[in-house]
């Protein structure tokens, strides 16, 4: 017996050895081929996740081969902002690219990480998408880019790094319906999470959605299909995600699981399966983020990662500890001011809305080209939706806090739950910490941004010595937590020499209504002030006041202003007031009147809808 045990002991030492490279063959290997399989707009909704209405099959074996990460979370949930991230290992709020496809330009030092492969002798190919949100498209980080680009064009022996973006999953694949006898997955019995109706439309399209991340599915499969056929699968590590979740209301866009939580697999063949976190077939609950990827790729492919980038790598020779948070962002959406900051540790959601004044559904004409987007406000004006369900389209609170492993549709905000206090101070200071460790520009509205940064990139003017993020930042905690006792604090604000501590002095007074209105004479002032974003402020907080002839004079002023992002401030506060905004009709007709209609320029999508909304009569144009 005791030879039997030993001989099995010894068979099983050999099997291992003969199996995992040793030290000497570890340095001995060439460089991984990697590839990145990256569809558009999906949380993971697939089997592998325990999705158990969605058709995954490649996607579920690619799981059984390789390690699925439960906790990895996108910057941003939304495209332009969260591939920022991924190009750069940088956090956009720091480089000011945190609004949705701003494009202002970053320091020139911060190379698209492509550079650095390319530099240690990677043929990098991008097919196709690139969407990052900079000023500057750096287009030779690429050997290729385009709908035609593969590693196949690649020297001999040369390792490559691919992307291939996937869109059939993207939302704009709910905006025209597919006929219900067409569709694969049952719309009567397709999941809906609890926010959202159960409207015809709804289930139609959450149906036509599982439809289209099956497609996608495929589309994986054909990908590694052609890996194995070129005989490159043994040396590629592989890895598949999803840009940001997605993809209808409330989830895109918004700082939920639902906008936040991907999907992450990632495949290790044979001889680099020491690199690996875990086995093939297994799960890890190790928190990963966007910010990561970049410092991870570099990590692999053995190369030396840049001290600009603020992630750190999860894997290969420069893997970091475990990170206990992911921090993630909201800020413009397309027309759509609004701005949140939102920690994840592996159990809890937290959130912080810095304009709780605004409701979560704010219309946004993208968006509302999903039919399921008006079915939901329609039922919600019908009052024919329960309380989770009507909550999208209400004011906000300026702290949420959610239970992720209970409460998964984040739904039940424990923020002011005394059971949950340490738990919330936790995450508030986690919050705050990375706010400003990461120097968050965020926190100026965006056409001071524009104003400040002429002779600078956004991310150098945060990390000048004498910026003030602390002070900007700690007015922006006090005046957002709708607390009337602040109130002293907040007119103090009014008359600060620093044009961000006025705004979020304003901002306060807004949140605050009928409980700030001892700041009126102090808002009369600040409506000519000489930031264009204070002022525009000012005229809101004014006007919920009583003073609207004054409010609207000032924001019919401010549509013509030469700052196209202070206009598309001024149009969202016209936008809320509706019938009160008609003065500023003339002035929003001459910027339409002006421009191509092909132009996308979000200070015409906003006059677009301030006008058909006085006029009731469609515009074309302006749009995507």
């Amino acid at each position: 017996m005791l030879k039997q045990t030993l001989s099995f002991i010894y068979l099983i030492t050999i099997t291992f050895f003969a199996c995992s490279p040793s030290e000497e063959n570890k340095e001995n290997l060439p460089p991984p081929n990697i590839l990145w399989i990256v569809s558009e707009d999906n949380s993971p909704l697939l089997g592998c996740y325990g999705d158990t209405f969605a058709t995954t099959p490649v996607l579920d074996k690619l799981a059984t081969e390789g390690v699925l990460y439960e906790n990895a979370f996108a910057t941003a949930p939304v495209c332009a902002p969260s591939r920022s991230t991924l190009i750069t290992g940088v956090y956009p709020p720091s480089m000011g690219t945190e609004h949705m496809r701003s494009y202002y330009p970053i320091p020139s030092a911060f190379k698209f990480y492509p550079f650095y492969l390319k530099e240690a002798g990677y043929y990098c190919t991008n097919n196709s998408k690139k969407d990052y949100n900079t000023a500057k498209d750096q287009e030779s980080a690429w050997d290729e880019s385009s709908n035609k680009a593969t590693y196949k064009n690649r020297k001999e022996g040369q390792p490559f790094f691919a992307i291939f973006n996937l869109g059939v999953s993207h939302e704009s694949s709910v905006h025209k319906s597919i006929p219900n006898e067409e569709l694969r997955h049952d719309p009567a019995t397709v999941p809906i999470p609890p926010y959202h109706p159960r409207t015809p439309e709804m289930e139609h399209d959450w149906a036509q959605y599982y439809d289209k991340v099956e497609d996608m599915d495929t589309q994986v499969g054909e990908i590694l299909a052609e890996l194995e056929k070129e005989g490159l699968a043994e040396n590629t590590i592989v890895f598949y995600y999803s840009d940001h979740g997605g993809v209808l209301g409330r989830s895109k866009r918004f700082l939920y699981e639902s906008g936040l939580h991907i999907p992450l697999i990632i495949r290790f063949p044979e001889k680099y399966k020491h690199l690996a976190s875990g086995a093939a077939n297994s799960r890890t609950d190790q928190i990963v983020t966007f910010l990561d990827f970049a410092p991870t790729l570099l990590s692999l492919a053995g190369i030396t990662i840049p001290d600009h980038m603020q992630g750190q790598a999860f894997l290969g020779d420069q893997k970091k500890p475990e990170r206990k948070y992911s921090h993630s962002f909201r800020g413009r959406m397309d027309e759509v001011y609004d701005m949140g900051r939102s920690v994840r540790n592996k159990k809890y959601r937290y959130t912080r809305n810095y304009m709780p004044h605004r409701i979560y559904g704010q219309y946004l004409e993208y968006l509302w080209k999903a039919p399921s987007m008006p079915s939901w406000e329609n039922a919600y004006k019908n009052g024919e939706l329960n309380e989770i369900q009507s909550a999208f389209w209400e004011t906000k609170p300026a702290e949420e806090l959610y239970d992720c492993e209970a409460d998964p549709h984040n739904v039940n905000n424990l923020a002011n739950d005394p059971a949950f206090k340490a738990v919330l101070d936790e995450m508030r200071q986690a919050n705050k910490e990375w706010i400003l460790n990461n120097k968050d520009i965020g926190f100026l509205p965006e056409a001071e941004i524009i104003n400040r940064s002429e002779n600078s990139t956004p991310y150098e003017l945060v990390h000048q010595k004498d910026f003030p993020l602390e002070e900007i930042v700690n007015a922006a905690e006090i005046a957002t937590m709708k607390d009337p006792s602040q109130l002293d604090k907040i007119k103090e604000m009014l008359s600060h020499p620093e044009n961000g501590v006025r705004y979020w002095g304003v901002t306060g007074c807004i949140i605050l209504g009928d409980d700030a209105a001892s700041a009126k004479d102090l808002l009369l002032q600040t409506l000519n002030d000489a930031s264009e974003n204070v002022a525009i402020a000012s005229a809101e907080a004014l006007y919920n006041l009583g003073e609207k002839d004054k409010a609207v004079q000032k924001l019919v002023e401010a549509v013509s202003y030469d700052n196209v992002m202070a206009r598309v401030h001024a149009l969202n506060i016209l936008k809320i007031i509706g019938e009160d905004a008609r003065p500023a009709l003339p002035a929003a007709k001459r910027l339409l009147a002006a421009a191509d209609s092909k132009d996308k320029r979000y200070d015409l999508r906003a006059s677009k809808f301030l006008v058909e909304q006085l006029e009731g009569e469609k515009i074309s144009g302006f749009s995507d």
